[in-house]
């Protein structure tokens, strides 16, 4: 057999420690300074043109792994792909991801609408199944079987592709990847499962939640860390700390 094509990499990443913005509810703030937004995939094109005239770069939120009742294509998921509704979240099913025959068509229309508004890379969310009751018998290997497929259909399209969570896969994911995505490993004591994002020189974008500025500020620093304490809406506040 032949040597697997090789996927050259996108034309941008984001680099290890860069400052950013994550908002996906309420009205968008587009006036906080920082280099990276990371905004729901279905804002209007107009909105990633206007960041990108500010100089930004944006990163498009998709949930690859559930479905969302909310969203003006959830009909395109077929019944026998939609799993246990999502811990916290009612609106959402986990989804049957060893079936990319009947979820390759709705997911890459996500991903062409990405390409097709301008977005510099996609954070595909809620990409750790495996690790979750489903109401599916997902192994890790057919989470990392899906995993390495989206990544491999964002690189092609154009896009950096970040790994969101998915902590037990980090060293398998690392090379797939551009950058990673995190929420609360702080308050898990879990942020050293990211280090090898870290030695390999991506970007470790990281979140946590209802803790106080000062106590987020004693915990959240960690050497190439990108990190933001945000209250778990998403909405466009946002605290950052200094570090000398």
């Amino acid at each position: 057999m032949g040597q697997p094509e090789q996927v050259a990499p996108p034309p941008w990443r984001p680099e290890p420690g860069t400052a950013w913005q994550w908002q996906l509810s309420g009205d968008l703030d587009l006036t906080v300074d920082v280099p990276v937004y990371d905004v729901d995939w279905q804002v209007p094109r107009a909105v990633v043109d206007r960041l990108h005239a500010d100089g930004r770069r944006v990163i498009g939120y998709v949930s690859a792994g559930t479905w969302e009742a909310y969203r003006d294509d959830a009909g395109d998921f077929p019944p026998q792909v939609l799993g246990a509704p999502m811990a916290d979240w009612p609106d959402e099913r986990w989804l049957d991801v060893r079936r990319l025959d009947l979820l390759a068509a709705p997911l890459l229309r996500r991903l062409d609408a990405c390409r097709d508004r301008g977005f510099d890379a996609v954070e595909p969310d809620n990409v750790d199944g495996w690790a979750n009751a489903t109401g599916f018998d997902l192994t890790a290997a057919d989470q990392l079987r899906f995993n390495r497929w989206i990544a491999a259909e964002v690189h092609a399209r154009g896009m950096a592709v970040g790994l969101k969570n998915d902590l037990g896969q980090v060293r398998d994911l690392v090379d797939d990847v551009d950058f990673a995505v995190n929420e609360s490993c702080a308050r898990y004591a879990e942020c050293h499962l990211l280090d090898p994002f870290v030695a390999a020189g991506k970007a470790v974008l990281h979140v946590e939640y209802g803790v106080d500025p000062a106590g987020f500020c004693a915990a959240a620093h960690r050497p190439g860390f990108s990190s933001m304490l945000k209250r778990r809406d998403l909405d466009a506040w946002r605290h950052v700390c200094e570090h000398g």
